[in-house]
C-alpha cells in the first residue's frame, strides 16, 4: 500500500492511497469463486455455472463491493500507518484504476484514490496563573435558615376573603382583557384568575396598579410591555388592561406544628430536626453551586488561554446538536427556519474549542475516571433523592449514564489540576447573593417580564 498526504490548510489534509493490483485482482477473484458456488442462472444446475459466465454477469457488481470493502479497510491502515487522527468524516475525491479510460500511471497500482479530511489541532494546552478564578465563600447563618422556614410556611399559604382594599401579598381573583389600540390582543385575557400582588407574575407596573382595589371594583391599568418581552409582536407596545374584582383574599400562614413539620418528611416532628435537615440540603445545594462557578470560571479560562483552530467537521455537528436540543425545547410544529447555522455557530466553536482542551490535558496527563471516584460522584448526585440507593442503582444499570459520570468526574480532575496553578481570590458572599443572583433586569432596579397569561397567573395563586 503506497500513501502520500498533503496539506490543504492548518487542519485539512488530503491522502493518496494506492494498492497493488494483485491486490484488487485476487479480491474481485476470490469474491466471484465464493458466487460461483451458490449462483443460479437459467440452464445451469446450482453451483454449477461456468466461472467465465459467473464472471460476466457479476463482475461489476462484484468489482464495486470489492473497491467499496478496500476503502474502508485500507483508510483506517492508512490512518494508524500515517498517525492521523481523524476529525469527522471523509470525503473520497476520486477512484482510479489503471485501463480505464487509459489511465494507469503505475501498471503495479490496481486501486487509487484519495480523501479529504480534517485531523485534530496539535498543541500543548496552555494554562497557569494568567487564569483568574474568583472563588466564593459563604457561611450559612442562622437567619438564612429561619428565611427558608419561612419559604416553606409561605408555600402552604391558605387565602381567605375579606372586605377591604387590596394590600401587598394579598391574592386578588379578577377577570381581565388587554387592549392594544383598543384591540383585543391574544393571551391578554382571563377569568377569575388568581393573583398574588408582589410576586410580579405580571408584566411591570401592573400589580402596583391593582392594590387598593376592592371585591366589586372594575378598574382600567395602563402599562407598557418591555421592549425585551417574549412576544415580539407585543414588545415595547403600549396596553389597557380592564379588570373586574371578584375578591380580595389575605394570606393566613399554617403554624410550624408538629402535623406541619412531619409534612415535610421529618418523622420526629421537631423544629430543630426540620431546621438540621434544612441546613444538610442548603449545605449540598451551596456546595454543588460554589462548584459549577468555580468550574465555569476554570473552563472559560481554558478556552481563553487556548485560541486553538478548530475542525469545522466539529463544529458542524455541535451545531446540529444545539440545534436540536432547541427545537426539542419548542412546542411540536414551531417554525424553525430562523435557526440558521451562524445562530449557534460562536457556541458551537467555544464548546469544540473546549473540548479539544480538555481531552487533551486528559489524554496528556493520563488522567483516569477511577471506579471509587465515579461511585462518590453518583453517589453525591444520589443524595437529594428520596431513595438513594434506587438512583445509584439506576446509574449503574444504565452504560450511557455512567459514561457521563466518568467524563463528569474527567472534567471535575481537571477543574483541580487547572485550579492548583491558578490566580484564586477568595470572595465573601452571603447565601441569598451566591443562591439567587440578581438578573440583568434587576441589577438594574427592573422587574424581570413575565407573561400575562391566565394560566401564570393561575400558578401564583395555587
Amino acid at each position: 500500500m503506497q500513501v502520500s498526504v498533503e496539506s490543504t490548510g492548518t487542519l485539512g489534509r488530503r491522502m493518496t492511497v494506492a494498492l497493488p493490483n494483485d491486490d484488487v485482482e485476487t479480491a474481485v477473484a476470490d469474491r466471484l469463486q465464493n458466487i460461483s458456488k451458490t449462483a443460479r442462472l437459467n440452464g445451469f444446475r446450482p453451483g454449477k455455472v461456468p466461472f467465465k459466465v459467473v464472471k460476466k454477469r457479476f463482475e461489476p457488481q462484484v468489482r464495486s463491493e470489492v473497491l467499496g470493502s478496500l476503502i474502508s479497510s485500507s483508510l483506517q491502515d492508512a490512518l494508524r500507518q500515517e498517525e492521523i487522527r481523524l476529525a469527522g468524516q471523509p470525503a473520497i475525491e476520486a477512484v482510479e484504476e489503471p485501463g480505464k479510460n487509459g489511465v494507469a500511471e503505475d501498471p503495479e497500482t490496481g486501486f487509487r484514490y484519495t480523501a479529504t479530511f480534517e485531523v485534530y489541532p496539535e498543541f500543548e494546552p496552555s494554562y497557569g496563573d494568567s487564569i483568574a478564578v474568583t472563588r466564593p465563600v459563604v457561611d450559612i447563618v442562622e437567619t438564612d435558615i429561619d428565611e427558608m422556614v419561612e419559604s416553606l410556611r409561605k408555600q402552604r399559604t391558605d387565602y381567605t376573603a375579606v372586605d377591604r382594599a387590596a394590600a401587598n401579598e394579598d391574592q386578588v381573583v379578577m377577570d381581565f382583557e388587554g387592549y392594544i389600540d383598543d384591540e383585543l390582543f391574544d393571551g391578554g385575557s382571563a377569568e377569575k384568575a388568581p393573583l398574588v400582588l408582589g410576586s410580579k407574575a405580571m408584566i411591570p407596573g401592573f400589580e402596583e396598579q391593582v392594590i387598593g382595589v376592592k371585591a366589586g371594583d372594575k378598574k382600567s391599568i395602563e402599562v407598557t410591555f418591555p421592549e425585551t418581552y417574549q412576544a415580539e409582536h407585543l414588545a415595547g407596545k403600549a396596553a389597557r388592561f380592564d379588570i373586574v374584582v371578584h375578591e380580595v383574599k389575605e394570606p393566613i400562614l399554617p403554624e410550624l406544628d408538629e402535623e406541619m413539620v412531619k409534612s415535610f418528611g421529618i418523622e420526629d416532628g421537631t423544629v430543630d430536626s426540620l431546621r438540621a435537615d434544612i441546613r444538610k440540603n442548603m449545605e449540598r445545594e451551596l456546595g454543588q453551586r460554589v462548584d459549577s462557578q468555580i468550574k465555569s470560571q476554570v473552563m472559560d479560562g481554558l478556552v481563553e488561554c487556548n485560541q486553538i483552530e478548530v475542525p469545522e467537521a466539529l463544529v458542524i455537528d455541535e451545531i446540529g446538536r444545539q440545534r436540536e436540543q432547541l427545537l426539542g425545547q419548542m412546542p411540536a410544529g414551531t417554525d424553525s427556519s430562523f435557526l440558521s447555522d451562524e445562530l449557534f455557530r460562536d457556541q458551537a466553536i467555544k464548546r469544540v474549542r473546549l473540548g479539544l482542551v480538555v481531552g487533551e490535558i486528559i489524554r496528556r496527563d493520563e488522567l483516569k475516571a477511577d471506579a471509587a471516584a465515579v461511585r462518590a460522584q453518583i453517589e453525591k448526585l444520589a443524595s437529594s433523592y428520596q431513595d438513594p440507593q434506587e438512583v445509584i442503582d439506576h446509574y449503574y444499570g444504565d452504560a450511557e449514564m455512567l459514561r457521563n459520570i466518568e467524563g463528569l468526574v474527567l472534567e471535575e480532575a481537571v477543574t483541580e489540576r487547572v485550579l492548583a496553578v491558578s490566580t484564586v481570590t477568595d470572595e465573601q458572599k452571603s447565601f441569598k447573593e451566591m443562591m439567587n443572583p440578581p438578573t440583568p433586569a434587576q441589577s438594574e432596579g427592573e422587574s424581570a417580564p413575565d407573561d400575562v397569561s391566565s394560566e401564570e397567573s393561575s400558578e401564583q395563586g395555587a
